[in-house]
């Protein structure tokens, strides 16, 4: 339910709320915002905040360069980790062109759309986000180096585990923001970790991965690191995943729950959509030159298939009972859009729902594959009807347009890694 507005702005005066970010993602899934006064929120609610969308990359040019934000109510949240007289909200935003149209390419907008088409269709689903990322050490200027935090290993605790006060911190502050954290620990890679979110309605899932690459970030710099989501930040160890927990619900009851044993028609070609449409939408799942450095290696899957235990398949169905019963999804990387990426996923299943599509039997063959570069994502993506049908051609030929330099420029590099570490370690 939609809080009220005057609810919030007595909220925001009863707490000494001074600052107010209005935040949202480029169309790659990177976290932009505004800061405004208080005072003016009333405003922002009415009217709409105004921005130059000509200076975010793949949003506008200059002939058109007027877009506003609209504080969404429901994601009211303070930074815990800012002062607390004078303190600081966030509102996620959704997107306008000054004619009150909805931007093509708010992601967020996408995902709200997704979302309702399944609500049309009977269906909703629960999402519920599995992220990792590398903590590493910073010079003597607070600038991050290739050197991990750590040296531990999956599962390892102090005095290997130097994580274990940062992840404790990160969780406590998500929870002082209204998120739920489920599970932390240290990940196969050195100085690698992992947080996990319980499920919860696709939009506010992807509200929390955005809120908890912010906190990660900010965290990990009060303690003097600098927190990395890249797919492949060290050459030779485990590469940052991101791993989607997906479950649809049909008149109150959870499609998946029996699925090992009496697999529902309607949760077995939701799986086979998602599967049919995995590497045409791979461009935006794995969306970095070094996405696909990692594919293949460390579980991380290649093949498209399924399984309820192999962990290297694409899809896996987690031992899991009743509510909890769902299907894992290990291909994506926290580089990613998540409102993008999980309104593809939505958009996937619907489509395999809707045209009853077979679900092949578990393998773990290899004889299907994801794309094995970002230039076959991009080719892959160009084919693709899905989609041409469910993204707007303006926000699709913009995206693909960019990934396509993005990939001739990391092919015309002498030393392909060292410019990926160049051109996105400090901004992923």
């Amino acid at each position: 339910m939609t809080r009220a507005i005057s609810d919030i702005l007595q909220f925001v005066e009863e707490n000494d709320i001074k600052f107010i970010r209005l935040a949202f993602c480029d169309m790659f899934g990177v976290q932009k915002n505004i800061a405004i006064l208080s005072s003016y929120l009333e405003h922002a609610f009415a009217h709409g905040v105004s921005f130059d969308a000509s200076a975010i990359r793949g949003f506008g040019n200059v002939t058109e360069s007027d877009l506003f934000l609209f504080p969404d109510p429901d994601t009211l949240a303070l930074f815990p980790w800012r002062p607390s007289q004078g303190c600081v909200a966030r509102f996620y935003c959704t997107i306008r062109y000054p004619d009150g149209r909805p931007f093509e390419g708010d992601g967020r907008r996408l995902l709200m759309n997704a979302e309702r088409r399944a609500e049309q269709a009977g269906y909703s689903f629960q999402l519920g986000p599995e992220c990792e990322f590398y903590l590493f050490a910073t010079d003597e200027r607070g600038e991050p180096v290739l050197k991990p935090h750590d040296k531990a290993g999956y599962f390892d605790i102090v005095p290997m585990d130097h994580g274990e006060n940062v992840r404790r911190e990160i969780c406590l502050t998500l929870e002082e923001m209204g998120l739920r954290p489920e599970r932390s620990h240290h990940e196969q890679g050195p100085g690698q970790n992992e947080i996990d979110f319980h499920f919860g309605p696709p939009l506010q899932a992807a509200d929390n991965l955005v809120t908890l690459r912010t906190a990660v970030k900010a965290i990990a710099a009060q303690n003097g690191l600098f927190a990395s989501f890249l797919p492949k930040p060290l050459p030779n160890e485990s590469g940052n995943g991101l791993h989607f927990n997906l479950s649809v619900w049909k008149d109150g009851r959870n499609l998946f729950r029996q699925f090992l044993s009496n697999p529902e028609e309607e949760a077995a070609s939701l799986l086979a959509g998602i599967l049919r449409y995995a590497p045409e939408i791979a461009v935006f799942t794995n969306p970095l030159p070094g996405s696909y450095r990692r594919l293949g290696c460390y579980e991380a899957p290649a093949s498209v298939g399924w399984s309820a235990q192999n962990r290297s398949q694409l899809v896996r169905l987690p031992a899991a009972a009743d509510e909890e019963a769902r299907i894992e999804l290990r291909s994506p990387d926290p580089s990613c859009n998540p409102y993008v990426v999980a309104a593809l996923l939505l958009e996937a299943g619907l489509r395999g729902m809707e045209q009853g599509l077979p679900l092949p039997p578990s393998s773990a063959s290899e004889s299907a594959g994801l794309p094995a570069s970002l230039g076959e994502a991009v080719e892959r993506a160009e084919k693709s009807e899905l989609l041409h049908a469910v993204l707007p051609e303006r926000f699709l030929h913009r995206y693909l347009d960019q990934k396509r330099q993005e990939f001739s420029d990391y092919q015309a590099a002498a030393d392909p890694y060292k410019y990926e570490i160049k051109e996105y370690f400090d901004r992923v």
